[in-house]
């Protein structure tokens, strides 16, 4: 990809939509989404967080909660996530986010630094960040909708855990049915009556990972 957002000022029409769609496409790999969503507790009080989700291998980084998303909060978790992307030796060429106003120059800079180009997805299209916004709803579904989120602790809690459930033992169509911290399918039992099948309960047995052990 030839162009970046920082260089792109035509981001409404539809032959840039198409044209920043089929570069997504042919660079997912290098690819961080960003985006921020809400959840409310049993007591009624709306809490925020944000999902990362590395294209390539569908990884999810999803920040502690908050009831105030502040200009000065999305910095320090893109912080954090550039921190953990290093860690895990992920090579970043693009972060991929709408038009909040969260999102402040000050947040652009902690990927600038590490020659991380910004892309913008047009106003009010939210397909163009489709991998982040579908993501959301899972952890919606498979966490968020079967639990009562009691306060700012609790919600980062259950975020935490999930995104580990996701990242180690959540399968993916799209990589061959494998984990995105798997880089090879577990070998199947010879036997399976040589061997007992576990079962782990996760977020309280809203959801269940399994197992062959001896």
């Amino acid at each position: 990809m030839e162009h970046s957002a920082r260089s792109r000022d035509r981001p409404g029409t539809k032959a840039a939509g198409a044209e920043l769609e089929a570069n997504l496409t042919a660079q997912a790999d290098g690819i961080v989404a960003a985006d921020f969503f809400h959840l409310d507790t049993a007591l009624g009080q709306r809490l925020y967080a944000m999902a990362f989700l590395e294209h390539g291998t569908r990884r999810l980084h999803i920040t502690p909660a908050t009831a105030h998303p502040t200009g000065q909060w999305a910095v320090q978790q893109a912080r954090e996530v550039t921190r953990a992307l290093a860690e895990h030796g992920a090579q970043v060429r693009f972060l991929l986010r709408d038009r909040d106003a969260k999102y402040t120059p000050s947040f652009d800079a902690v990927f600038t630094a590490d020659d991380v180009d910004i892309l913008l997805s047009a106003p009010r299209t939210p397909k163009m960040n489709a991998h982040c916004e579908r993501v959301i709803g899972t952890i919606r579904r498979e966490a968020l909708d079967h639990l009562l989120i009691t306060n700012t602790p609790h919600a980062t809690k259950v975020l935490a855990e999930y995104a580990d459930h996701y990242n180690q033992h959540r399968p993916h169509r799209s990589r061959g049915q494998l984990p995105p911290d798997a880089t090879q399918q577990a070998s199947p039992a010879a036997s399976i009556h040589k061997h007992r099948l576990l079962r782990t309960r996760v977020l309280g047995g809203a959801l269940n990972e399994y197992r062959y052990t001896a």
